[in-house]
């Protein structure tokens, strides 16, 4: 007696194609919406640690520290923006002749550097001075609020002109740029 083997349906087969298909779909679309993000970068306002159309990607799941560089739901146009948190919930902002202070303690901006040397060798300060007390009316940034700064100062709208950034309107932590892969 010959012993054949049975083929498999055509549906059972096809089904075998489309259902890794979907799983793969799914899991890429809860990533997105909920740990990680494509974001175009718009503007100059971040230049020179982001450029115009630069590509990056946000984590939505990153607790957000001094320094970081995030993504967030623009207060005065429908838009977002990326900006550098400065101040966190409690503390106190100040620039004083290109010198940051965060409760009074000096910080110094290595990622501003380039910047702040040309603008000295012309004579000016590449940043205005500020108190946070006369930009918001406040002394410290309110809970559940960030203080945030572009790093092109002279090109950035940020809380000096549009005050605090809710913790809420914040869309994710920049944690690396893929496009383009060389940095300029």
């Amino acid at each position: 007696m010959e012993h054949t083997e049975k083929k498999p349906s055509k549906g059972k087969e096809l089904m075998s194609w489309v259902w890794p298909i979907i799983i793969a779909v799914a899991i890429a679309f809860l990533c997105r919406q909920f740990l990680f993000a494509p974001v175009t970068v718009k503007g100059e306002s971040m230049e020179n640690t982001y450029h115009n159309n630069d590509r990056v990607i946000i984590s939505k799941i990153s607790k957000v520290e001094r320094f970081d560089v995030i993504v967030f739901l623009a207060p005065d146009v429908e838009d977002h923006y990326i900006k550098r948190v400065i101040g966190m919930p409690g503390d106190t902002v100040k620039m004083v002749d290109d010198t940051l202070y965060v409760n009074d303690k000096k910080y110094e901006e290595t990622y501003e550097a380039d910047h702040v040397k040309e603008y000295k060798a012309d004579g000016v300060n590449f940043t205005e001075d500020f108190t946070m007390q006369d930009i918001t009316g406040e002394k410290v940034v309110p809970d559940g609020q960030y203080f945030v700064l572009g790093d092109n100062r002279q090109n950035s709208a940020d809380s000096r002109e549009y005050g605090f950034i809710s913790k809420d309107s914040v869309d994710g932590v920049v944690v690396f740029k893929f496009w383009p892969w060389t940095s300029k």
